[in-house]
């Protein structure tokens, strides 16, 4: 398979495309936002297809989608994939959304003699950019046969974790809701070790070799803290969403989960006051300025 399309040209199906272009396939985009319509083609990728008329073109479809409604109508509207692409072509949703939607997609996609997987990705956009993306795939594993010089390519992590489109997503939104609590956790023991006297940069070689260790502490402190820039690779937002997603999942299962629900509840508010936009990590001057004035002025 040399022919691909990419849908979805934002953080992470941008650099994606870039890396499939540098490897010798042939990459036709679609985005909404032509600035990356435009930032694809000047890698040499060819954009300005529809959906019907993209999925003629190419061997297999990647879509980097930021939300279940926009993957829902990606697939299954009446301009989308499911209507109109040839049973030749496999398609691979690196989305994060509900494991129930990846199920109703891929049950669809067989009913039309189509191949799917839903392969949901973890590394952030350091991962997408330096090919060491993390894939948690459900589905066929035929289907992952298929697309393998594809997703190897792009990751270098690859999991089948089982038949089920799904089951790929149900671990994606276990690790976010790790994510959710280790962002909250540095958010929290930062502001504490700054009040108490200690340097943030001590306190992070200290506990980098001890258990209190995480890639999320890494990621928020030295990438953002530190530089004081919060300029978004994973937002606040996209956080919540797949908070809401797997309370939805637990709910689903008939099980209370009360301090995740109290988690996703600190990062409803963050939203509602205006910092959806911002990197996660900006959790840390939410959680500073909240704590009291002494900390909030420091």
């Amino acid at each position: 398979m040399k022919r691909i399309g990419v849908i979805g040209l934002g953080k992470m199906g941008l650099p994606m495309a870039k890396n499939l272009l540098q490897s010798g396939f042939e990459v036709h985009g679609i985005d909404v936002n032509r600035e990356a319509e435009r930032a694809l083609a000047e890698e040499g990728g060819q954009i300005g297809s529809t959906i019907p008329e993209l999925v003629q073109k190419v061997d297999a479809i990647l879509t980097s989608l930021p939300t279940p409604g926009v993957v829902k109508d990606v697939y299954l509207g009446t301009d989308g994939l499911l209507a109109h692409t040839p049973k030749r072509v496999v398609l691979v949703d690196t989305s994060t959304v509900s494991p129930s939607l990846n199920v109703d997609i891929g049950t669809q996609a067989k009913e039309k003699g189509l191949k799917y997987v839903g392969a949901p990705v973890s590394g952030g956009v350091i991962g997408a950019v330096n090919r060491t993306l993390t894939f948690m795939v459900g589905g066929p594993r035929a289907v992952l046969d298929d697309v393998h010089d594809i997703v190897n390519v792009l990751g270098a992590n690859i999991f089948h974790v089982g038949e089920n489109e799904g089951s790929g997503t149900v671990v994606k939104l276990m690790n976010n809701l790790f994510i959710g609590f280790y962002t909250s956790a540095v958010a929290e023991v930062l502001t504490l070790a700054k009040e108490c006297g200690i340097a943030h940069e001590q306190l992070f070689d200290i506990l980098n070799v001890s258990y209190g260790q995480s890639r999320i502490y890494e990621r928020n402190y030295k990438e953002y803290i530190a530089a004081g820039d919060y300029t978004p690779g994973f937002t606040i937002s996209l956080l919540l969403k797949d908070l809401d997603l797997a309370m939805e999942l637990a709910d689903a299962h008939g099980l209370n989960l009360p301090v995740s629900k109290m988690l996703a509840a600190v990062y409803e508010q963050a939203e509602q006051e205006g910092y959806g936009a911002n990197d996660m990590a900006y959790l840390y001057e939410i959680v500073k300025a909240q704590a009291g004035a002494r900390v909030a002025g420091s």
